[in-house]
């Protein structure tokens, strides 16, 4: 039985405390949950608002970045693409390194044409849910790694890979959803990205299917009675 949400949010705000945002659930649905409208450039601008407690409803028309549409799965690669990634924004050596990179990926068209984004406690079930992504300074990150890392000791327990704000973010752990896997995803290096979010933050996603285990190893692990990571939650409360 999954835990419930009004649990998992009483647990979150022991362990990090008061001041440390709540995530957003993100996951596809055949009905958007807002009427969002179209946002121009990287539609991490608009996810402030799901930040803010305002659902977000992204689709092949809400999102304007053309690399946005194909991170989400809902097109194939533009043809301008692997150029714009290698000669303009300067991130890939060539346009094949980019074309190699986003097969890799193995993302799928998502058989639902919306993706949406909701603050934890602005819904009451985890229903249709993806992935959970967190919005963390240093000190923050160092605790979701640590619990991320208490029941898993694969090579792969938390990963840092190449790629955009939405294919680190989303593409990753939407793939990793699908296949039931165990990895979280840090992200938000890309500096297209990085106006977005805020100058001290980086993104930590868990996948559903491995967020399940660790809702029930939290209390387990060292975010509850110990004293080093005490220290840390008081300095994140200041």
């Amino acid at each position: 039985m999954i835990m419930e949400i009004k649990e998992f949010i009483q647990n979150y705000k022991e362990a990090f405390g008061s001041n440390a945002p709540l995530p957003l659930l993100f996951g596809y649905s055949d009905k958007p949950i807002a009427a969002t409208k179209k946002i121009g450039g990287c539609f991490f601008k608009g996810l402030q608002d799901a930040r803010d407690g305002q659902p977000v409803s992204l689709s092949v028309d809400v999102i304007g970045c053309g690399g946005g549409k194909l991170y989400t799965g809902f097109t194939d690669m533009p043809e301008r693409v692997p150029g714009f990634v290698s000669s303009k924004e300067k991130y890939k050596k060539t346009p094949e390194m980019v074309v190699d990179f986003v097969q890799g990926l193995g993302m799928k068209r998502p058989v639902k044409p919306y993706l949406n984004f909701i603050r934890i406690d602005k819904t009451e079930s985890f229903d249709g849910t993806e992935g959970v992504l967190f919005y963390a300074t240093p000190d923050m990150l160092s605790g979701l790694c640590g619990w991320a890392f208490f029941d898993n000791n694969a090579p792969d327990a938390v990963l840092s890979q190449f790629g955009s704000g939405c294919s680190t973010v989303v593409s990753r752990t939407v793939v990793e959803n699908e296949r039931k896997g165990q990895s979280c995803f840090i992200g938000l290096f890309d500096p297209s990205v990085r106006p977005m979010v805020g100058k001290n933050e980086l993104s930590f996603t868990i996948p559903f299917s491995r967020f399940v285990p660790m809702m029930e190893t939290m209390r387990d692990c060292f975010l509850f009675d110990s004293h080093a990571w005490d220290k840390i939650r008081a300095r994140m409360e200041e």
